[in-house]
């Protein structure tokens, strides 16, 4: 499966736009891979629990993530992107 159709909310664009230039450029590098197999064993994509149960993470380095929802079909939504307090 891959992905065609990555959209991104208000909240991740904003704090996407305050990360360091490093883990940016490292997220658009996790993303490619990400659209060709989101699944892929270097994302560690896993389904969230609790409140977040519908959502999904991988991530970007050791520290940073990126949290998103399957809209269906080839389309995500990228909600949120930070450190574990995206999870909060």
């Amino acid at each position: 499966m891959s992905i065609g159709n990555v959209r991104t909310s208000t909240l991740f664009e904003r704090h996407y736009r305050k990360l360091p230039e490093m883990v940016k450029e490292a997220a658009k590098e996790k993303e490619k891979i990400f659209r060709q197999n989101p699944r892929h064993p270097s994302l560690g994509t896993h389904k969230l629990h609790g409140k977040d149960r519908d959502l999904f993470a991988f991530w970007i380095d050791r520290k940073y993530r990126i949290k998103f929802v399957f809209l269906g079909g080839d389309t995500v939504l990228f909600l949120d992107i930070g450190t574990h307090d995206i999870y909060s």
